[in-house]
């Protein structure tokens, strides 16, 4: 899968490409992952990218030049890549859009600034324009990270245990159980008996019970969405829901 990032400030993503599971997934060649500056797409000798909005009012705004001439040089005469626009107007990012995501085999990430993209940025280009949540941060770069993060790590063989990732938070609509790890005791807190018990039903029903608790006390509006089979609906009028 190829992503790319348009972004002013290109140094940002450099950690992001060094360490952790995407970086794992790019030297594995499973992730193509590009990161462009826009200064490189200007025209004039201060390499502007933005500018004061017409009609006045604080702020700068972005400049539609650069980003579309640099779309121009990514996509190519034969190519459609998925375009992101990381905006607080769009939809809310969640498990759901960012398995529909992995499932593109290019996306790009437009990373916004100031007080955001000249609208005819928008009018020819038509991004999937996404939200990470009803806050202001002071640029697309963060968001586009975290998208790229979530979406990356769906792609086979980027986490090497596919089993670790089916059991994320979120991947079947729940939060996820509880986990412990050595030692069984420590400072008078005990790792639960059913663990070390080595029955690996008892474990696996243990495991859906305390995911269905921890959705049902934290976030139990994630119940109306998630795929309930007969036994989780059976767990779920046990403890009070159904």
């Amino acid at each position: 899968m190829r992503i790319d990032f348009l972004t002013i400030f290109p140094n940002m993503f450099d950690a992001f490409l060094a360490e952790g599971v995407i970086a794992r997934g790019v030297k594995q060649g499973l992730l193509d992952i590009r990161v462009w500056d826009l200064r490189d797409f200007t025209t004039d000798r201060h390499r502007s990218t933005d500018d004061e909005a017409y009609g006045g009012g604080p702020g700068m705004v972005m400049l539609a030049e650069p980003v579309l001439r640099c779309v121009d040089a990514i996509a190519g005469p034969d190519t459609r890549p998925h375009i992101v626009m990381t905006s607080p107007q769009g939809r809310r990012f969640d498990q759901r859009i960012a398995s529909e995501l992995s499932a593109e085999e290019h996306v790009v990430f437009l990373c916004g600034r100031y007080e955001g993209l000249d609208h005819r940025v928008h009018e020819a280009l038509q991004p999937d324009e996404i939200s990470i949540g009803d806050f202001v941060v002071s640029g697309g770069e963060l968001p586009a990270m975290l998208m790229a993060d979530a979406l990356g790590r769906l792609i086979p063989g980027v986490v090497g245990n596919t089993g670790s990732v089916e059991e994320d938070s979120f991947f079947n609509g729940l939060l996820d159980y509880p986990h412990y790890t050595r030692p069984e005791e420590l400072r008078g807190m005990r790792v639960p008996d059913i663990l070390l018990s080595g029955h690996h039903e008892k474990i696996r029903k243990w495991r859906k019970e305390q995911a269905l608790r921890a959705t049902l006390e934290k976030r139990p509006d994630l119940l109306e969405s998630a795929e309930l089979d007969e036994e989780a609906r059976e767990i779920l009028g046990r403890i009070g829901k159904f």
